[in-house]
């Protein structure tokens, strides 16, 4: 897998400090109430993992599972609920975490389906933030790391659901992806 990743942008190390400053940032705007954590299946999970770890209130985990992707490098523009959160949102906090926000058609609508369910607020904490691509009116809350108009992997992000694993961020070759073209 190393093999395919043309540079490394964001180190492990880097990763990890980042996120314990947001996790403090989020604890120091939620202290005193009660957090609904909804992960962005699947890309979000090695980072939300990490993240509610460096949170200090009371939190609960959901998870929503959102496609507009499939197996390519764009997104379709057609946004498809997979697996809706299993509780009811009414008054509660919710922090929805994503992977990358691109065009930000996907957190558009899942920010405005879970406002519909009821919830007192709908934040948003993005690992990326890809603003050059942006469509949708929409931004997020907290940012880890604003990233170039560039393919990459990693930290959960995927191509063709492989490099997930990989501890860092990285730029994908462009002979890999464009294979599956």
């Amino acid at each position: 897998m190393i093999h395919d990743i043309k540079k490394v942008l964001i180190m492990k190390e880097d990763i990890a400090a980042r996120i314990q400053e947001l996790g403090q940032e989020i604890t120091k705007k939620y202290r005193g109430k009660e957090l609904v954590i909804v992960g962005v299946l699947k890309g979000s999970f090695i980072f939300m993992a990490d993240l509610v770890r460096a949170i200090e209130i009371p939190l609960q985990v959901e998870f929503v599972e959102l496609s507009s992707y499939g197996m390519g490098t764009e997104s379709s523009g057609t946004i498809t609920v997979r697996k809706d959160i299993s509780r009811d949102l009414k008054g509660e906090e919710v922090l929805i975490v994503e992977d990358i926000i691109d065009t930000g058609h996907t957190m558009a609508f899942l920010k405005e389906h879970l406002e519909q369910k009821g919830a007192a607020s709908v934040s948003i904490c993005a690992f990326l933030d890809k603003a050059q691509r942006r469509e949708a009116k929409i931004k997020a809350d907290y940012v880890g790391f604003s990233v170039p108009n560039e393919f990459i992997v990693g930290y959960g992000l995927d191509y063709g659901e492989k490099y997930r694993n990989l501890p860092y961020v990285g730029v994908l070759k462009e002979e890999i992806y464009q294979k599956g073209k």
